[in-house]
């Protein structure tokens, strides 16, 4: 089985969000291993299309990038032992208070370096960060530490796909407050910064002066959020393929799968199909959702189950086995989307992407793959 990304399109929609929030720098957010899709080839392909730099969870991920020449920022935070190592690798690191300000600053000057940290304000999302009322005197008393340079600030939405939420206005109120409250005590940084993907299509006053940055990472992908609005023409860049593993035969009344929540109502013509829920195929595509077998849509039938899945092959009398099954991509008005599938499994895109099993093969296709490293597929180059 396979999952295959289009380099070309990707670099295609990075293009399209830099030239919707210019002129803010754009943040390639590539956590979770490019959201299980492979961080190496996609982190080349975005620098060379201009991203201006990576953001992702923690420092193992970091340390990936490190040698890609960008600057890496961490969006999350840091445990004490971490802190070593991602100050080594020239990482941007994130404050989320004045302890770990402090530590940040006693390691930089035992390095005999000065970390880059960016400070995290908690305007609402309620997991990380400094509150915004506390915000002025923590970072005030953290920029006195010694070898810390104060590039940037930042926040985070948690409900910017709702287009005129009060709560996301409320938000970006309290960080522009902040903001202004801080450049009156002489405090500047070069990096301002609180749009995500969601707010890069819902929230325009998000991207706009004084901020100059967003954080891009589900519309790489050409994937948008089930809810809100969808400004970009942006394309799929992946598409989950496997083979027709077995066609039959099977009389009226059999049942199909576990629990046998399928039986035919006739004679059919069934097929089997080498992909299950181990591989991303949600559960809720039982008796529900469909793939594509010579481009026609082929219902499952039956449960879904961590290797295999059965489908009506009515459509295509003519598919044999070693044919191509697309779960995922298509053409025209049958192809199956990433969104069609959260909204079968009562989800988000980042869940289906993220999903994807470790093993199914990841492989590149477009100009840009050739540039794939070692131990990384590349097909149709």
């Amino acid at each position: 089985m396979q999952v295959v990304v289009d380099l070309d399109t990707l670099r295609a929609n990075f293009i399209k969000i830099a030239a919707a929030v210019k002129p803010c720098a754009v943040v390639a957010v590539l956590k979770a291993n490019a959201y299980g899709l492979g961080v190496r080839p996609i982190a080349r392909a975005l620098a060379v299309a201009g991203a201006a730099r990576f953001a992702v969870a923690e420092v193992k991920e970091a340390v990936e990038l490190a040698e890609l020449g960008l600057p890496v920022h961490i969006l999350g935070s840091l445990l004490d032992e971490e802190i070593p190592e991602a100050l080594a690798h020239g990482i941007v690191l994130p404050v989320t208070d004045l302890g770990l300000a402090q530590r940040i600053s006693a390691e930089a000057v035992r390095q005999g370096r000065t970390a880059c940290v960016h400070f995290k304000i908690d305007t609402g999302m309620g997991r990380l960060g400094i509150l915004a009322a506390e915000a002025e005197d923590v970072i005030e008393a953290s920029m006195r530490l010694p070898n810390l340079d104060a590039e940037g600030i930042y926040t985070h939405f948690p409900v910017a796909y709702r287009s005129g939420s009060v709560f996301t206005e409320g938000q970006i109120r309290s960080f522009l407050d902040l903001l202004s409250r801080l450049e009156a005590r002489g405090i500047h940084f070069r990096l301002r910064h609180m749009a995500n993907s969601d707010a890069v299509n819902n929230v325009p006053r998000a991207f706009q002066s004084p901020l100059n940055a967003v954080r891009t990472g589900i519309n790489l992908y050409g994937c948008f959020d089930i809810e809100g609005q969808r400004v970009m023409d942006l394309r799929s860049v992946l598409t989950l393929r496997t083979r027709l593993t077995a066609v039959r035969q099977l009389p009226a009344g059999m049942t199909i799968g576990y629990g046998c929540t399928y039986t035919l109502p006739r004679a059919m013509r069934v097929g089997t199909i080498s992909a299950g829920y181990a591989d991303g195929l949600p559960l809720a595509l039982s008796n529900r959702g469909y793939v594509l077998i010579r481009g026609r849509p082929c219902p499952v039938l039956g449960r879904v189950s961590m290797d295999y899945t059965t489908v009506d092959m009515t459509q295509v009398p003519e598919a044999c086995v070693g044919d191509d099954v697309v779960c995922l991509g298509g053409d025209g008005p049958t192809a199956v989307s990433v969104e069609h599938w959260a909204q079968l499994k009562g989800t988000h895109p980042y869940d289906i992407i993220c999903s994807i099993g470790g093993r199914v093969e990841r492989c590149y296709v477009g100009t840009a793959a050739g540039e794939a490293e070692g131990g990384v597929r590349t097909v149709g180059v």
